[in-house]
């Protein structure tokens, strides 16, 4: 059963910076790779990232936590501003369709 989660920043476009864009869908697109998960669409927009994988919920949830993680340590080690995503009231860091 097929797994949608999104990962949306809470202030700002951060993903209109080509930079960071192909930064975040590129450490995706590894993450996949690296677990053996198979990714059935990425889409991107200014905001946010939604993936679907071939997996269950759980999987996905554990996947858009380690993109967080990722991308938040990159972004603040690059640009020395973050987090990327911001920090989220707890009980309220993912959303899934």
């Amino acid at each position: 059963m097929p797994a949608t989660v999104r990962l949306s920043a809470l202030h700002g476009t951060p993903l209109d910076d080509h930079t960071t864009r192909r930064t975040v869908e590129s450490t995706a697109r590894a993450i996949a790779e690296r677990e053996g998960v198979e990714l059935l669409a990425l889409e991107l927009s200014p905001a946010s990232i939604t993936i679907t994988l071939e997996a269950e919920r759980i999987v996905g949830v554990g996947f858009v936590a380690e993109l967080r993680r990722i991308t938040n340590k990159w972004y603040e080690d690059k640009y020395r501003d973050g987090p990327l995503w911001g920090t989220p009231a707890p009980g309220t860091e993912f959303q899934f369709d």
